[in-house]
């Protein structure tokens, strides 16, 4: 919320240390900033308790009563001050360990006080350390005030900026700034929307009198700060359908038909059905398509985004598949080669390591249009390769690459080719809706007929026999298993130590020749991997030992057992995945998390949620409860996501709310001129004046 850009340092109360203070602590450098430095917590002082009712909590309480007795105790290095405090209904200790002098100067004894503090309990006694002690208010209105709790530092602490310190400022400064602060929202706008002012919201959300005030001006406050977020996102997709020019795929042609009619290998569900449609109606309009493709794993996205591709095939384009590892682009390559050459459609993949003659044979197939599509990596991207006709661009697991990278993609036509991205992590919508928000979204929220549910046990280091018993037995049925060891990125050394150590544990539980046994992990070349994968995918091997560069893009139907070691240091995301690596085939598929017994509460929730659900939207939302949602997408997309008071996690409705009044202002008003709208077209563009030409690949 942005009012005037004066200096801090100009503000009363402040001057050039303190100002430099709390640039330096919170980025706080002009008064519109300082006016955002919002409470994290408010103390109420509105109700009163009886000395009979308190109990040892973290929350304080507030008595009424006198202090009947003061007294020292303790051995002279240590004595504290200890005053007993009663209202009637029973007695309690006040204790101060420090300042002992100059408190008990300030105590009157038989005197009605009003007392402020945590309780505590130490062997039957019930006493409140370090109380805030006042006189009783006079009027009701005093007593009715929420106090504001402002988060500082000892820095700040030590220059009088403590919370009551920053208070007082604060106070001083709306005073002088309230009449200033522009509000993009009009008084019939904001009245429309059941809104209060932005200088009311101000007030209120500093010094609220009352619970509903404070409920009042946090509405307020996240409703705009959604709402703005909102209008970039759907402006942006506004103008991509109106302002870019796409290419009309009109027709549904013969490549696509012969392939449904006859070479599809399994009935589509009904989620892939509703998407197919969803692209065919954005293809056929002559705007630019920018969808979003969510899926969970095994959902059926890559069939999906292969219809596209044949979409594109009939009205004369060539499309490109965009993947983030070789793994991964040399399965889409191998399972869509399966599919395509029998439909005579061509096909080839491009990576870092296609040797020159098959690189140069490629270049000059796609340039002459006789390829039909290609898959590849980054190696997609660079200068040398032209297609001569791209009009359909599929990016997988988008978010591992860059704006400039997926940009590239765009240069290689006259104008840009539709955009198609897939993710195979689930997102919760609101989180969706923020960062994907320019985007068209569909959800193959489907899982193909026939798959059987993954069964998901947690077990502890003791039940190792246990667990080997089980593997045996898998393997003796002809089941293959993967075992996968913890990457933590800040100790190569550590998770090499961890996988040399279970491998060479597996090699005595699991002795040559009867098991065969598969190593891969970051540090082997590409072709030591390659030559790993193949063992294990060919059946040659009977476990796969990894690290976590299976996580995507691994299929072997024939594994019917993941083994997750030490899987209270995964993120759910990652335990989501590499459950989906089992499951493929019609065998019964099992997940086995091991864990130490020493848990945090997080590690607990993120080992139960995969027990209790496959669901990956579930998931997800748990996710994003634990991590938050700038963690949960990486450190590239959470600068968008800095709210200083909406949180994704828990305000989902008012962002759907913020979004349907975004819709439905734009429809009536695309270009914000009306009289109404001005005020929010102004502060839109002052709030977002570095992202005005925002890059439209989102």
């Amino acid at each position: 919320m942005s009012t005037t850009q004066t200096p801090i340092v100009y503000a009363d109360g402040i001057g050039p240390d303190r100002a430099a203070l709390l640039a330096e602590e919170f980025g706080i450098r002009t008064t519109a900033q300082f006016l955002e430095h919002y409470p994290f917590r408010y103390v109420d002082k509105t109700q009163f308790y009886s000395v009979a009712q308190l109990t040892a909590a973290p929350v304080e309480v507030q008595v009424k009563g006198q202090i009947t007795k003061i007294e020292e105790v303790g051995p002279p290095r240590q004595k504290r001050l200890v005053a007993t405090f009663t209202d009637g209904t029973g007695f309690i200790e006040l204790v101060w360990f420090k300042g002992a002098k100059w408190i008990r100067r300030s105590l009157k004894l038989n005197t009605p006080l009003v007392v402020f503090g945590k309780v505590n309990a130490f062997n039957g006694k019930k006493s409140i350390p370090h109380p805030e002690i006042s006189a009783p208010a006079l009027s009701s209105e005093t007593q009715s005030a929420l106090e504001p709790v402002y988060s500082t530092t000892d820095k700040l602490t030590k220059k009088g900026l403590n919370s009551k310190g920053i208070a007082k400022v604060m106070k001083a400064l709306l005073r002088k700034e309230l009449e200033h602060i522009k509000d993009p929202f009009t008084i019939e706008f904001a009245k429309e929307h059941g809104v209060v002012s932005k200088k009311q919201a101000l007030f209120w959300i500093h010094f609220p009198s009352s619970r509903e005030h404070l409920e009042a001006a946090k509405k307020r406050i996240k409703f705009e700060e959604f709402f703005f977020l909102q209008l970039t996102q759907l402006r942006n997709k506004l103008r991509n359908k109106s302002a870019i020019k796409g290419y009309p795929f009109a027709e549904v042609g013969q490549t696509f038909l012969n392939f449904y009619n006859n070479h599809l290998p399994f009935e589509l569900t009904g989620a892939q059905k509703r998407v197919v449609k969803e692209i065919r109606a954005d293809v056929a309009t002559g705007a630019q398509m920018n969808r979003l493709v969510q899926g969970d794993v095994g959902s059926g996205k890559t069939i999906v985004a292969l219809l596209a591709m044949l979409l594109a095939i009939d009205n004369g384009f060539q499309a490109a598949l965009m993947a983030p590892t070789e793994i991964l682009a040399t399965q889409h390559y191998q399972g869509l080669k399966e599919l395509c050459e029998p439909a005579g459609i061509t096909i080839e993949l491009l990576t870092g390591s296609t040797n020159k003659a098959d690189r140069a044979s490629i270049h000059q197939r796609l340039q002459s249009g006789e390829l039909h599509i290609l898959i590849g990596t980054h190696a997609l991207i660079e200068p040398t390769v032209k297609f001569a006709n791209l009009g359909l661009a599929v990016i997988d697991e988008q978010h591992r690459f860059g704006v400039a990278q997926r940009a590239k993609l765009w240069k290689k036509n006259e104008h840009p080719p539709h955009v198609l991205v897939m993710t195979a992590t689930p997102i919760p919508r609101t989180l969706a809706l923020s960062l994907y928000g320019d985007l068209d979204i569909s959800v193959i929220d489907e899982l193909p007929p026939g798959r059987k549910p993954i069964t998901t046990h947690h077990l502890y280091e003791k039940n190792r026999l246990k667990l080997n018993g089980f593997m045996q037995r898998e393997i003796a049925k002809g089941r293959q298993v993967y075992i996968v060891f913890p990457l933590i990125e800040e100790s190569e050394k550590l998770d090499l130590k961890n996988l040399q150590e279970g491998y060479e544990q597996l090699l005595r539980d699991f002795p040559r020749p009867q098991y065969q046994i598969a190593v891969v992990h970051g540090r082997m070349k590409p072709e030591e991997k390659e030559g790993e994968m193949q063992r294990f995918a060919s059946g040659k091997a009977h476990i796969l030992v990894a690290t976590t560069v299976i996580e995507v893009g691994v299929n072997v139907p024939n594994a019917s057992v993941m083994v997750i070691e030490n899987a209270e240091r995964f993120g759910l995301s990652q335990l989501h995945q590499l459950r989906g690596r089992v499951g493929r085939g019609s065998e019964e598929s099992f997940c086995v998390l091991v864990s130490s017994f020493k848990l945090s509460n997080d590690a607990k929730t993120r080992l139960e949620t995969m027990v209790r659900t496959q669901d990956g939207f579930e998931i997800a939302e748990v996710d994003m409860n634990l991590r938050g949602p700038g963690d949960m997408m990486g450190t590239r997309q959470s600068g968008q996501l800095q709210f200083k008071l909406a949180s994704l996690t828990q305000d989902g409705n008012i962002l759907n709310w913020a979004r349907g009044v975004v819709e439905q202002l734009l429809s009536n008003d695309p270009q914000l001129n009306d009289q109404n709208h001005v005020p929010i077209k102004e502060h839109w563009k002052a709030l977002y004046k570095d992202q005005w030409g925002w890059n439209r690949i989102s």
